[in-house]
């Protein structure tokens, strides 16, 4: 179906984040408060396909010059504007609605997500560098937004790691989008503000930096002093990460990283061993 193709189901899987506060919370085990985060989990997979059909919709006519876009719902033809528009509309007011309704600090933060987001489409990612922020931001928002939903208290050193291994994660895919471009038509408006020089160097900082605060996390946070365990989840952050530089600068890969997450055994396994350890460590304990 053209139109849940556009709903970018791939790119749910963002939308995990949303479970930081309740997995570092320790309140995996109670089932009341993992059914709130995971209808807010549907509320923010709801809203962010609101934000993808805006976003093809915006940029319809720049992907319709792309090899690979052009095969895109809207710009392939395969759905209607309208029907486009009236899908965007329906399902952000819906996941708005829903997220009021779960706990209006949570339908705040839901909200400042589709501003920001209509933001980034309409005009914030055009500018080179500033885009990078407003899409970790994203990422921040959703993590907060889940904490707010249950209402529990995020550490403020997981809310900088997720700021962080998101900054690295869409350094790394406009790396490979400015190195896959092989015309100007190809390119984001931002693009011409990167250099291979400039992106190398962001991600070599956001590396380095996602690397520390998540071993100060682990080892010096008010989590840290409850459950000592967690310094053995730093390997598996650790080697991931590397894992992910090799598949960016060795096999070119890295423009898809929901689909290379999910299709790369390393990375996978990395992940899941860390988060199953993570689980068993502040819950189990």
């Amino acid at each position: 179906m053209a139109l849940l193709e556009a709903m970018r189901p791939l790119q749910w899987s963002k939308n995990l984040f949303v479970f930081t506060g309740l997995v570092f919370a320790g309140k995996l085990s109670n089932p009341g408060l993992f059914l709130i985060t995971a209808a807010a989990f549907l509320c923010f997979c709801a809203v962010s396909s609101a934000a993808y059909l805006l976003n093809d919709l915006v940029d319809v006519e720049r992907d319709r010059l792309h090899p690979r876009k052009r095969m895109r719902p809207l710009a392939s033809g395969r759905l209607s504007r309208s029907s486009a528009a009236l899908a965007a509309a329906a399902l952000a007011a819906g996941g708005l609605a829903a997220a009021f309704l779960i706990r209006p600090q949570f339908g705040r933060t839901a909200l400042a997500y589709c501003l920001l987001m209509a933001a980034y489409s309409l005009l914030l990612k055009r500018e080179a560098v500033l885009e990078l922020f407003v899409i970790a931001a994203g990422y921040v928002l959703r993590a907060a937004g889940g904490a707010a939903a249950i209402a529990v208290h995020i550490s403020p050193w997981m809310l900088s790691c997720a700021t962080l291994m998101a900054l690295f994660l869409v350094l790394c895919k406009r790396r490979a989008e400015v190195f896959a471009a092989e015309a100007p038509e190809q390119h984001r408006e931002s693009h011409v503000g990167y250099t291979p020089q400039l992106l190398d160097q962001m991600i070599a900082v956001a590396t380095a930096a996602t690397i520390v605060t998540y071993m100060l996390y682990a080892f010096q946070s008010e989590t840290a002093r409850t459950h000592a365990g967690l310094l053995w989840t730093v390997p598996f952050v650790i080697y991931g990460m590397f894992r992910y530089l090799f598949l960016v600068y060795v096999r070119g890969q890295g423009e898809n990283p929901e689909s290379l997450i999910l299709k790369d055994p390393h990375l996978l396994g990395s992940l899941v061993l860390w988060g199953g350890l993570a689980v068993f460590l502040l819950w189990g304990n």
